[in-house]
C-alpha cells in the first residue's frame, strides 16, 4: 500500500516544481476546487468581488480525502481536472502511481487533510513550505499573469492580501499538523522517504 506526503505552502512557494524535480507522483489538490457558481451548501465564500479561492469552503475536502485513500490502497484512481481561468471543473483523468510506494498531495489546503489522512493510516509525513512572503508574491504574480488566471488588478490585490496573511497561514498549517520546512529541507525529507520505501 502506498503512503502520501501532504505538502502545503503558499501559492507560488514552489510545491509543484519540487515534486516535478523529484519525479514523484503528484495529486494536485487545486483540482478539487468547487465550480465558481456551485450553489450547494456551504455557500461559496467571497473576497475582492470574486470567490475567495483561499478559503477552505471553496474546495471539496471529502472528495480529496476519498481520492487519497483510493490512490493509497489501489495505486490508481480517477481525479478531477480543474480549469482555474474559468473557475470550473472540466473533466477527469486517471492518476496511476505505477507501483510507486509514495506520492505527494500538494496544495494550499493540504494541511486541512492531515487529521483525516492520519486517522486512516495513510500519512507518511505532512510538510509546509516556509518562504519569505515577498518571494511567493513575485513568483505567484508572474505565474498567474503568464497563465491569465484572473484580471491583473485582481491578481495584484489578491497577491498583496495573501502576502500580508502568510504568517497566519503558516501558523494554521502548523496547528493542523504540518512541519515547517524550506524547499531544500522538503526535498531532503522526500528523498529519504523514497529511499526508505524502495
Amino acid at each position: 500500500m502506498a503512503r502520501v506526503v501532504l505538502l502545503a505552502g503558499a501559492s507560488g512557494s514552489g510545491k509543484t516544481s519540487l515534486c516535478r524535480r523529484l519525479g514523484i507522483p503528484v495529486l494536485t489538490l487545486d483540482d478539487f476546487y468547487r465550480d465558481h457558481d456551485d450553489a450547494a451548501e456551504p455557500a461559496m465564500p467571497q473576497r475582492f468581488g470574486i470567490v475567495d479561492w483561499d478559503h477552505p469552503a471553496s474546495w471539496h475536502h471529502e472528495h480529496a480525502v476519498a481520492t487519497i485513500e483510493v490512490l493509497c490502497r489501489t495505486g490508481a484512481g480517477e481525479v478531477p481536472i480543474y480549469d482555474i481561468p474559468s473557475s470550473r471543473r472540466r473533466g477527469t483523468a486517471m492518476l496511476d502511481l505505477d507501483g510507486a510506494p509514495l506520492f505527494v498531495a500538494e496544495g494550499i489546503f493540504a494541511a486541512e487533510l492531515v487529521p483525516a489522512v492520519r486517522a486512516r493510516g495513510l500519512l507518511a509525513d505532512a510538510l509546509c513550505l516556509n518562504l519569505h512572503p515577498a518571494v511567493t508574491f513575485v513568483r505567484r504574480l508572474v505565474r498567474d499573469l503568464s497563465q491569465a488566471r484572473k484580471p491583473p488588478l485582481t491578481l495584484i490585490r489578491r497577491g498583496l492580501a495573501l502576502a500580508r496573511g502568510e504568517s497566519a497561514l503558516l501558523e494554521r498549517w502548523i496547528a493542523r499538523g504540518c512541519r515547517p520546512v524550506t524547499p531544500g529541507e522538503a526535498e531532503q525529507v522526500l528523498r529519504r522517504l523514497l529511499l526508505s520505501r524502495s
